[in-house]
C-alpha cells in the first residue's frame, strides 16, 4: 500500500511538472503509466486521468497568474465554444462513427505537429502585425506578458477568432464523444490558428482544462472511476509537480518547449488514426 502510494506520488511529479509546462493536463502521461506499468484498469485510470487534468490546472494557473503569463479573457471567450461543444458531443454520443472522429481529429493533429516544427525551423515568433485583429481588439483579447527567458516584455495579438472558435468547438466535441483530453486541442487553437505566443498558449490552456474537467469530475466519482487510494497521492504529487513546471516553464526557450510538444503532437495524433483504423497500441 506505502509502495503503491509512493509510486503515484512520484508519477505525480512527473506528469504534473511536464503538463504545466505543455499545458496538455498531465493525463496521457498518467494513463500509459499507471495501465501498462502499473496494471491499473482503465476505467480507473481514466478517472486518475481526470484528477491529474484539474490538480495540474489548479497548481499551475495559480502561479500563471500571478506572473501574468495566461491570458484570462481569451480562457473564458473559448471555454464557450469548448463547453458547447463538449455538451453537444455528450448528446450526440452514439449516432456518429466514433472511428471517422478519432481519425479526423487524429489528422489534425498529426497536420498541428508538421505546422509546429515548420515554426521551429524559422526560429522566432510572429508577435506584432499591422493589421490587428477586429474581433480581438473588440473583445480586447491582446495582451502581453514578460519572459523570464528573454527578459524583456512581449506585445502579441490575437488573430483567427472564429478560427480559434470552431477548434475549440471541436475539441469539446471530441471530448463529448470520444473521452478524449483535449489539452493539446486547446493548444493548437491558440498558437496555430489565433497566432499566440507558445508560453500564454500553454498557459491559458493549464486553466481552460481544469474548468472542463470538473464539470465531469463528478460523474467519474459517483461511478467508482476515482479510487482515493490512488487519487490522493497522485493529486499530491500533481500538485507540487504543477508548481514547480509552472516556475519552469517561463525561462525556457519556446523553442524548447516546441521541441517536447512536436513529438507529443505527433503521438497522439498518430494514436487515434491506429485507433480509428482498428489497430490497437
Amino acid at each position: 500500500m506505502l509502495t503503491t502510494a509512493l509510486t503515484m506520488l512520484l508519477v505525480g511529479i512527473f506528469a504534473g511538472t511536464m503538463g504545466a509546462i505543455l499545458g496538455i493536463g498531465g493525463g496521457m502521461i498518467i494513463t500509459p503509466i499507471v495501465t501498462l506499468a502499473l496494471g491499473l484498469d482503465i476505467k480507473y485510470a481514466i478517472g486518475a486521468s481526470i484528477i491529474a487534468v484539474i490538480a495540474t490546472s489548479s497548481g499551475a494557473t495559480i502561479a500563471y497568474l500571478k506572473d501574468d503569463v495566461l491570458n484570462l479573457r481569451v480562457a473564458m471567450f473559448l471555454e464557450i465554444a469548448t463547453t458547447i461543444g463538449a455538451i453537444v458531443g455528450a448528446l450526440l454520443t452514439g449516432y456518429f462513427n466514433g472511428n471517422i472522429l478519432y481519425f479526423l481529429f487524429g489528422a489534425l493533429l498529426v497536420f498541428s505537429s508538421w505546422n509546429m516544427y515548420r515554426k521551429l525551423r524559422l526560429g522566432k515568433e510572429v508577435l506584432k502585425r499591422a493589421n490587428p485583429d477586429k474581433l480581438a481588439t473588440k473583445f480586447k483579447l491582446n495582451s502581453s506578458y514578460y519572459d523570464k527567458n528573454l527578459n524583456q516584455q512581449i506585445d502579441y495579438q490575437v488573430e483567427n477568432i472564429p478560427l480559434g472558435l470552431s477548434i475549440m468547438f471541436g475539441a469539446g466535441l471530441a471530448s463529448g464523444m470520444l473521452g478524449i483530453g483535449s489539452g493539446a486541442f486547446k493548444v493548437m487553437a491558440m498558437d496555430n490558428a489565433m497566432k499566440m505566443p507558445l508560453k500564454p498558449s500553454s498557459a491559458t490552456s493549464n486553466l481552460m482544462m481544469g474548468v472542463t474537467a470538473a464539470a465531469s469530475a463528478t460523474v467519474y466519482f459517483f461511478n467508482g472511476a476515482i479510487k482515493p487510494e490512488i487519487a490522493v497521492p497522485l493529486a499530491l504529487g500533481i500538485l507540487g509537480g504543477a508548481a514547480l513546471g509552472s516556475r519552469i516553464m517561463p525561462h525556457l526557450p519556446a523553442k524548447v518547449i516546441r521541441m517536447i510538444f512536436i513529438p507529443i503532437l505527433l503521438y497522439l495524433g498518430l494514436q487515434m488514426i491506429l485507433k480509428a483504423c482498428g489497430v490497437m497500441i
